[in-house]
């Protein structure tokens, strides 16, 4: 057991506690990993799970408690202090690293150090991020399945559907999915591998802080507390059906010039519509973004300036009602 299950195990009655764990050292002497289940930062640049999971914590009163909260606002002390979403020291994505080396490289010691306090004291797990700093998005859920967790996929729906997620995207392990790299050494995966239900919650743009999904996650960590008995009254919150994503994707850019968008992120939309427009430093038009099928805005992107390739919007191409 770790340091923080031993805190847990040590203290029967309502206690309060903050702390750090030792990963290792900089060359300055300056510790490694600054730690105090909501992991509020993976990757450097997503800020509002670390304030609404600080903020959530800090009201809480341990006197009305059947359970416990554990907050780690940080996992990757370096890449928040660089505001880089990969730690600048060795590069790697660190939510592609669990459940980590303690041989390893700076993030899979990282990863190995907040896991090995996870594994066997945690009962949920909330892993929070955002989307790229150059979009806009609302606020929505991606979840995983693993096939020996025995978790199952309601289970997690219905603990997602307390957030209000836009979308619940179900995301695939296995196949080459729209993202690169070891999809199954996320946190929330590796959770499930050991048995802990875990899910993603993305909460709008990087690297700013945005007042109403710190809100929505703050209000969805109490009802989640309620929901596993942790806090009294229940979940306090019920909806019938969450909608779920099966197939999602990025559109990009022909050319590079100035994009307009026309619609807002987390907008469903029909076939035919038109996500923007972009032009040249002329002001004449280039591009007109418009979708072949239909479609839900699951990320819209913010800053203008864009180049062939880049991506214009992240959509969700196939969804249903999951019926709770």
């Amino acid at each position: 057991m770790g340091i923080i299950g031993n805190f847990l195990a040590d203290h029967a009655g309502p206690a309060r506690q903050t702390g750090t764990l030792a990963v290792g050292s900089m060359a300055s002497g300056m510790a490694v990993g600054k730690t105090l289940w909501l992991h509020g930062q993976v990757h450097g640049d997503e800020i509002n799970g670390m304030v609404a999971a600080l903020r959530f914590a800090n009201q809480l009163d341990p006197a009305t408690m059947h359970g416990n909260v554990v907050v780690t606002p940080t996992g990757n002390p370096q890449a928040l202090d660089s505001r880089r979403k990969r730690n600048p020291y060795d590069d790697l994505d660190l939510d592609q690293c669990y459940p980590g080396n303690a041989g390893g490289l700076i993030s899979e010691r990282l990863a190995h150090a907040l896991f090995a306090e996870i594994r066997g004291t945690a009962s949920f797990v909330i892993n929070l991020h955002t989307m790229n700093p150059l979009f806009n998005s609302k606020a929505y859920a991606v979840y995983k399945l693993h096939p020996g967790s025995g978790v199952e996929e309601q289970e997690l729906l219905r603990a997602i559907a307390l957030f209000e997620p836009n979308v619940a995207c179900r995301m695939d392990v296995g196949g080459k999915g729209e993202l690169p790299g070891n999809i199954a050494g996320a946190l929330d995966y590796q959770c499930l591998a050991a048995g802990i239900p875990a899910f993603m919650v993305e909460l709008g743009g990087g690297s700013r802080y945005e007042a109403h999904n710190v809100a929505l996650a703050e209000r969805g960590f109490a009802r989640l507390a309620g929901h596993l008995g942790i806090l009294p009254g229940g979940a306090n919150y019920s909806v019938q059906t969450v909608r779920r994503v099966t197939r999602r994707g990025w559109i990009t850019f022909t050319q590079g010039g100035l994009f307009v968008p026309e619609v807002e992120a987390g907008a469903t939309l029909r076939a035919g519509s038109v996500l923007g427009k972009s032009m040249n430093l002329h002001g004449e038009p280039l591009e007109s973004i418009r979708l072949a099928n239909d479609g839900i805005v699951i990320g819209l992107r913010g800053d203008p300036v864009v180049h062939t390739g880049e991506r214009a919007a992240f959509m969700a191409h196939e969804w249903d009602e999951f019926p709770l």
